[in-house]
This record gives structure tokens, sequence and C-alpha cells, in this order.
């Protein structure tokens, strides 16, 4: 393959965007000297088609396969759920499946506040910004017809416009006037839908407040969209009373400090954003939503509560924010999602939230359980233990072997495996 010397490299290449898959990988394997091997692994776009990547991204020149594994022993509302999860963390479905096995007879209960986004108008220069916000309230219904007009379809399954409000806020720019578009978004996640209208009823905002208009988007911060969980775990099912308290211990760390907080959510977000992911929803806007919301009060904090109820079991919750949808974008396009979709049996926006607040809590569980007895390593490592076994060259059966070796000395480390390996073969 024909390479370009270090020197003479330059990452502007007129027309990149204009190719084929196929050219821009030559053009990137020549720029980055890479190997046949590589070139054809690239090359190789597993279950998704070429033209479907090329049209979902820009410059595609390969895709990045992330396995999808299933969480068992389920039950949502009542009903029993198999949950696909794409994630290439270790530990992660099987956190969900002991926690979930460890509740199954009860199970979780959820719920929803809604399928509402917010977008913001920002106007800015405003010389009477407090009666500007009054002048854009009167002028609700025709913000209503405007934002309407925008998604008739979305009008006809039930949605649009729900309500209007604006803020005047202090800023170091000076005042501003800041208009939320409450919106109704049904079965999607409703950015584009939220957006089109934002940007269609800007002009009208500026002319009825006397200024500027500058940001015209959605508010991923969507507390208008809800989604909670709970479910309670026997004490005697899950260690007894010690083990009760070491987990109700953890949470208040993690609900006091925000440093404990941060790796507590991230936790969280490890099962919420393997279920996002595998369905085709935007795991950054799930993300960004959950960690402002977990800072509303002004001080980051768990999303999750642990309490002890009246008969000693202990109680756990969840609530947040989760804009997910099931048509649009990847969602709809993407044969994976799809399919993921019809093993989740999720039928609406609703209960797809409702089905990831649930993973959400069951992972958090998992963690702070294994936190308050043996340790977070125990259970993790010995899963990644087999992936630093594939790291040292093991295959087929000597993964496995090599692996039991590595948690048998309690030394899941890559020189460990090599050495192992090479024992195994030489006898």
């Amino acid at each position: 393959m024909q390479t370009t010397s270090r020197a003479n490299r330059t990452s502007r290449i007129a027309g990149f965007h204009t190719k084929s898959p196929r050219e821009r990988l030559d053009l990137v394997a020549a720029f980055a000297d890479l190997s046949e091997p590589e070139v054809a692994h690239l090359a190789e776009f597993g279950n998704l088609a070429p033209d479907l990547a090329d049209r979902l991204i820009e410059n595609v020149v390969g895709t990045m396969n992330v396995p999808v594994g299933i969480a068992t022993n389920m039950k949502i509302d009542g009903e029993d759920v198999l949950i696909p999860m794409a994630t290439e963390e270790s530990s992660v479905v099987a956190a969900v499946c002991n926690a979930a096995r460890q509740v199954y007879e009860d199970g979780f209960t959820t719920s929803v506040s809604g399928n509402l986004m917010i977008a913001q108008v920002q106007v800015v220069g405003v010389s009477d910004p407090f009666a500007a916000r009054l002048r854009i309230l009167e002028q609700r219904e025709a913000l209503r017809a405007l934002c309407d007009a925008c998604d008739p379809v979305l009008v006809r399954l039930g949605g649009g416009l729900r309500d209007v409000e604006v803020r005047v806020l202090d800023t170091l720019g000076g005042p501003m006037v800041v208009t939320h578009l409450i919106v109704d978004t049904r079965d999607a996640m409703g950015a584009n839908a939220v957006n089109t209208m934002a940007e269609a009823v800007a002009p009208h905002i500026a002319g009825w407040s006397g200024g500027r208009v500058y940001l015209r988007i959605l508010s991923n911060l969507a507390d208008r969209r809800l989604a909670r969980a709970h479910a309670v775990w026997r004490t005697d099912a899950i260690g007894g009373p010690e083990v009760r308290d070491g987990i109700v211990s953890a949470y208040h760390l993690a609900e006091a400090d925000p440093y404990r907080a941060a790796t507590h959510n991230k936790g969280i977000m490890n099962g919420i954003d393997a279920v996002v992911l595998a369905t085709g929803n935007d795991t950054r806007a799930i993300e960004a939503g959950a960690h402002a919301y977990a800072a509303r009060s002004g001080r980051y904090t768990s999303l999750t509560r642990y309490e002890v109820t009246a008969s000693g079991d202990l109680s756990a919750s969840i609530e947040l924010p989760l804009a997910v949808g099931l048509v649009g974008g990847a969602t709809k396009l993407h044969p994976t999602a799809q399919a993921c979709l019809k093993i989740l049996g999720a039928t609406t926006a609703e209960r797809l939230a409702r089905i990831i607040a649930a993973v959400g809590l069951a992972q958090n569980f998992s963690a702070l359980k294994a936190l308050a007895t043996t340790g977070i390593q125990k259970g993790h490592m010995a899963l990644h233990a087999q992936n630093i076994a594939m790291m040292a060259g093991a295959l087929g059966e000597e993964i496995e072997a090599v692996a039991r070796v590595l948690v048998a000395r309690r030394l899941v480390r890559l020189d460990v495996a090599q050495e192992v390996l090479g024992e195994m073969r030489q006898g």
C-alpha cells in the first residue's frame, strides 16, 4: 500500500466528504501507515450496511462494533422484560441480572412525568426585560399557533406546544430574556421538532421584546420528562442487616460528597447508557440531562435514594430526565436498534424511559452491594480477567483457563497472564 512520508502529511484533504467510504479509508491508510490487516478490519462494516453508515454520519470509513448483551430476571410493572444492553465494559450486564434476580418476586415499579421537552429562545439587549417578559407571555396563543404549524403530524398524534415560560436572567453580559417553549413530543425524542419551533418563533419574540435573538435550541435538562423507578430488596435476600446498612451508608456518602456522587452516578449511567445506545438513542443527551439534574439544587449529588422500610427492608428509588424516543434518527434507521426495541417490547417512548430507569436503579444497587461487601473489584476483575487473557494472546478454551488462574492469584495483570499462558502452552 502506498504511504506518505510524515513530513508531507496534511489533514487538509480536498473533497474528502464526497468520496466513498473505501476511498476515504485508502486516504486515511496512506496518512496513518495502516497495515493491510488494519485496513481490512476497518473495511468490514459488520451488521451495518456501508450505505446506511455513510448516511448516519459524515466522512465514514468504518464502524465500531459494540457487544450487545441481554440482562435477564427483570420484572418491570409486573411484566417480565429482557433488556438488550450495548456496552464494552465487563460486569455491567451481569450486575443488572444479579440485582434483578434478588428482587424478582416484587420487581420494579416505574412512572414518568410525561413527554415534554423544552426549547429555549434567548433575547439580549432588552431595555425593559421584565415588561418584555409579560409582553411575550401575552402572546401565548400566537406562539401556540406558530409552533403547532411547524409539525402538523405531531399535533395530529396529540403533541404540540403545551405551555410557555419566560425568565429574566441576570448574566455576566447583562439581563437576558429567555423564553421556554414546552412541547409534547409524543414518541419522538423531539430535538428536531422543538428546534424548528424555536427558530420559527424567534423573529416574533424579538419583535415583542424589542431585543435581539441569539440562541434558539432545545435544553437537554429535560426536567419535564422525568422517569422514576423504585424497588424494595428484602434484607434477608441480600445478606442481612449489615449489608443493608452498608448500602445505605454508601448512598449517604454519595448524597453528601460530589467526589463520590460522580462515581456513584457514573455507575448508574453504565446501565442506562447501555440501553440508550442499544436502542439508537442519544447517549450524550441523556448523560448531560442526568448530570445537570443531579446538580439542580446547586450541589452535585446522587440520582438515587436508599431508605430502610418500617419492616426493615431496603427501599431504593431513582428519578432523572430520560428524553428517549422510538421514531427518528438511528432509532428508526439502525437495524440493531430496531431489533433491540422489539426485544424490549417497548411500544411507546414512555415505556422505554421507564424500563431504562429501572435498569439504572438495578445497576446502582449491584454496585453499592459490592462496595458494601466484597468490594467492587472481586466481581468486576473476575470478568475483566478474560479480557486480559485475550490481550495476552489466549485463544478458545485458553481464555477461561488463564482467567481462572489470574482470579485465583488475585493478580489480574497482562504480564501475569502472559506468564501463565506461556506455562500452559509449554506443558
